[in-house]
């Protein structure tokens, strides 16, 4: 398996996750396109901020073996990712409205 791999398995997860979490609460759906692009970026932005504390893909497949653990993580904190993302995204909304409002 390949990093590149590693990582679009990753993002994948993090709409799943996004698309799932935004079905079951309807108060934090987007619609299938908005909970995609939000799964998208926030799996991607949190993988990246916090991928260098060792579950990077590139870190999961060093010395040319798979590191199962690091793969569970990395899964982890895509899923994460996409449900903090629809959290953000929505507070983002709140207060966009709010403000347009007054």
């Amino acid at each position: 398996m390949t990093g590149t791999l590693i990582s679009l398995i990753s993002i994948i997860i993090g709409i799943i996750a996004a698309n799932t979490f935004g079905y079951f609460n309807k108060k934090y759906s987007f619609g299938l396109t908005g909970n995609s692009l939000i799964g998208v970026f926030g799996s991607v932005l949190l993988i990246k901020s916090f991928g260098r504390l060792g579950f990077d893909p590139w870190s999961i497949i060093q010395n040319e073996t798979f590191h199962i653990g690091l793969f569970l993580i990395n899964c982890t904190v895509s899923i994460l990712g996409g449900i903090l993302g629809l959290f953000i995204t929505k507070h983002i909304e709140n207060k966009i409205n709010k403000k347009a409002a007054n």
